[in-house]
């Protein structure tokens, strides 16, 4: 007999478990499915020699969004994670040797600024106050509900001042090149496009809002490395009394013409089971779905005209030794940011690229052997879906070392991951890290919806609306899960 559940959850990445939570702390009966062995998606861990590595997000912004879903389900985050809340939060190296630290105090930074370019701080202080009428705004309209259509958000907003307000209409070039007079700021601006997979001179200025969220609301890690927040989350999904399963790859999403009745785990020819449900909601990436497990040609050849986010090549190294001047995070930038984004879109590797680099053993020294630090480096690169070359780990040290930190006389091991190995084990195509990219003005509405073709289908994750990243996926969790008890009636 077919085993029946109010709901199933396609997926097992933060926004399956979050909607797994929110759905069971409803009094769903919920199942959710994985297909790899461990649950988190790219929310994960490499450990080796003593050396511990996330390998995925490595940065917690508004932990306030995850601390809702535990309320919803009788705990905190505080209660559940250690959380530190980092100053400095980041520390930044131009190819000039200056560098500049942001501390978790905008007026501290400001005077950070003020020291490295005279005048830059009150043109931040400016910035902050632009970008904190950005996020306000935003946070009533485009995230507080679906984007099924403009109509959508134009129900949110109470004037249309509304879209002068989340400066939609510049890029985020545009913005930094009205705001700051030190083309290094203009740059460090630009880089938060790269938080959506995305190019500063085609995303929208929207997307500067991040500065005002990390200087307002913090810089965060989890210690123990944010593999323990993905604990966190199937500890208290556990807790809810989701029944969780690993190993156990969903191979279509069974439906009728009108409504999902169900999915099929494993092959045909390896004794598949159905699950039934009214409700399935897919954390895995759009095209996967409507190529795979539900085909729809017509929303599959949307999906695939909507530009991917970029993808990237990370490197893992364990050091030997303490590196003057490195903070928990850290980016060196390149020469040209122009340049580099064209050499990806151009589907090319940048020659010298932004190298961002988390040292969590700064802050967490479980995360290294005594006397040693972890390295995680990540460079932005087109998601094709290409194995990394085998030299790139060499190439990105000495890319380096040109630039500032020298660490290959101290290295003890070098592992590379690059977008074949995302593209393998999340399905996500081309290796794109976050999905769907944010280039342009219109891209917010060609993204995936959250309601499928079916009724009864949910979209979560970084492919669909609002986007890639921690606070994004868990807040389209949050959108798709009250989408699901208005339609189908909250108990």
């Amino acid at each position: 007999m077919t085993k029946r559940y109010d709901a199933l959850i396609v997926g097992g990445g933060v926004g399956g478990l979050v909607s797994a939570i929110r759905l069971a702390a409803a009094g769903r009966s919920v199942a959710l499915f994985e297909r790899n062995e461990q649950f988190g998606g790219k929310l994960a861990v490499r450990e080796r020699d003593g050396f511990v590595f996330d390998t995925g997000p490595s940065l917690l912004t508004l932990p306030s969004l995850l601390d809702e879903v535990f309320q919803l389900a009788g705990t905190s985050l505080a209660g559940e994670v250690d959380l530190v809340r980092l100053d400095p939060s980041f520390r930044y190296f131009w190819p000039d040797a200056s560098t500049v630290t942001f501390r978790d105090e905008p007026i501290a930074t400001a005077e950070a600024l003020d020291a490295f370019s005279p005048g830059s701080g009150a043109e931040y202080l400016d910035y902050l106050r632009h970008a904190r009428t950005i996020w306000q705004t935003s946070e009533r309209t485009f995230f507080a509900g679906d984007m099924g259509s403009p109509l959508s958000l134009l129900r949110r907003m109470r004037s249309p001042r509304d879209f002068a307000r989340i400066d939609a209409r510049r890029t985020l070039t545009a913005r930094g090149d009205k705001s700051f007079s030190d083309a290094r700021l203009r740059q460090w601006l630009g880089r938060y496009a790269t938080y959506s997979g995305s190019d500063p001179s085609l995303a929208p200025a929207t997307l500067g809002c991040i500065a005002a969220v990390e200087a307002d609301f913090g810089a965060w890690y989890v210690r123990g490395g944010l593999g323990a927040l993905r604990d966190a989350l199937v500890r208290v999904a556990r807790r809810c009394g989701v029944e969780m399963h690993t190993n156990a790859d969903v191979s279509a999403i069974i439906a009728s013409n009108r409504r999902v009745t169900g999915i099929r785990v494993g092959q045909r020819d390896q004794a598949a089971q159905e699950f039934a449900a009214d409700i399935v909601v897919c954390n895995a990436d759009a095209e996967h779905l409507y190529c795979d497990l539900l085909p729809h040609a017509r929303r599959l050849k949307e999906v695939q005209h909507t530009e991917r986010s970029t993808s990237g090549i990370a490197v893992l190294v364990g050091v030997e030794g303490r590196t003057p001047l490195v903070a928990h995070h850290n980016v060196w930038f390149s020469r040209d940011y122009a340049r580099e984004f064209h050499d990806i879109a151009e589907g090319r590797i940048p020659r010298h690229p932004t190298i961002y680099a988390c040292v969590s053993s700064v802050t967490d020294s479980t995360q290294a052997p005594a006397g040693c630090e972890n390295w995680f480096l990540l460079v932005n690169a087109p998601a094709d879906g290409r194995a990394a070359p085998d030299e790139v780990g060499t190439w990105l040290l000495d890319e380096l070392a040109n630039v500032g930190s020298d660490l290959r006389a101290r290295t003890r091991f070098i592992e590379v991951i690059g977008p074949r190995d995302i593209a393998r084990r999340y399905r996500s195509p081309g290796g794109a890290i976050y999905g769907t990219s944010s280039n342009g003005r219109s891209a917010a509405f060609r993204r995936p919806a959250i309601r499928g073709p079916r009724r009864g289908l949910y979209l979560v994750g970084g492919s669909t609306h609002p986007g890639g990243g921690l606070p994004l996926v868990t807040m389209s969790a949050r959108i798709a899960t009250n989408l699901i008890l208005r339609d189908n009636g909250q108990r």
